[in-house]
């Protein structure tokens, strides 16, 4: 399937409003995003804190941002879960809804072993016409995929395009670029290493502080990929200390909170994910504040 992932993605965040996912905010960050330069949206991914989504919640965000898409921007679709017939579930239902891809995390908690995790993505991958990423992250799951295993999945998958890799290791990166060919997407997962992983291949980002800079995250990607290194490098730096404040607490506390200060959203969140502490507050505030997002 020669369906390249390229670009700057947004891992949207969920907005609430009085305990329940606010629509129509929803529906103004998808706007926002358009106009905004961001190349495909992520919606009901970690940021959005799916955990804490009842099942119809999450279809119903899924649709509501295909909906409101309305075609003119990707919209990539979380639809992971530990559980492999719930991850095939949600996947199957994205692909009604007209989505154009799907992000699926590693299976949580479960600790599955390498085969077990490569029938796992192969099951999924075989339930659906949609193009797949992989969200490779073992600090939230407990476990890696290793090269040996993505590079089979991106052999015997057709519809396996790409990965979004948050090992935080650009040599395993490198690896997975090697192993896997030029036509299969490695995104970042992690803001302060993107410009890192494009210079070694890499096609792009699935972003946290896009919720808040789209525009620069987008400009500092594809000029990347165009090979004004220069204007790439500046903008890294530029965005590095908010890359850093996106996780002085477990995200997305202090992306949501950042978009609160901004007067983008309600900071509000659902248990077990909480306001953000007094003393991070402040540091995320002064970092907001020397850029130029909050006066």
């Amino acid at each position: 399937m020669s369906q390249t992932f390229q670009g700057s993605f947004v891992a949207m965040v969920t907005p609430f409003r009085s305990g329940k996912v606010d629509e129509a905010k929803l529906k103004e960050l998808v706007e926002f995003h358009i106009t905004h330069g961001t190349d495909g949206l992520i919606p009901c991914g970690t940021t959005g804190e799916s955990p804490s989504l009842s099942h119809d919640e999450h279809r119903r965000v899924v649709e509501l941002v295909i909906e409101a898409a309305r075609g003119r921007i990707r919209v990539v679709a979380g639809t992971g879960s530990n559980s492999t017939a719930e991850a095939i579930d949600m996947t199957k239902h994205a692909e009604r809804a007209g989505a154009t891809g799907a992000l699926v995390v590693n299976p949580y908690y479960n600790k599955p072993t390498q085969e077990g995790l490569y029938r796992h993505f192969r099951a999924v991958a075989e339930a659906t016409a949609l193009p797949i990423l992989v969200y490779n992250i073992q600090g939230r799951t407990a476990v890696n995929i290793e090269t040996p295993t993505m590079e089979r999945l991106a052999r015997d998958c057709r519809n396996i395009v790409g990965v979004k890799e948050a090992s935080g290791s650009l040599d395993q990166m490198s690896q997975v670029i090697l192993a896997c060919g030029p036509d299969f997407s490695v995104l970042s997962g992690d803001d302060n290493i993107t410009l890192p992983l494009l210079a070694i291949g890499g096609r792009g980002v699935i972003s946290v502080i896009a919720n808040i800079v789209p525009r620069e995250t987008s400009e500092m990607v594809h000029a990347a990929l165009d090979g004004d290194w220069k204007r790439a490098r500046e903008l890294h730096y530029k965005l590095f200390p908010l890359a850093r404040a996106a996780f002085l607490e477990t995200n997305p506390i202090p992306i949501k909170e950042a978009m609160g200060m901004v007067g983008m959203l309600e900071p509000e969140f659902r248990l077990p994910m909480c306001r953000m502490g007094d003393a991070n507050r402040e540091k995320l505030r002064a970092i907001l504040t020397a850029y130029g997002l909050v006066k």
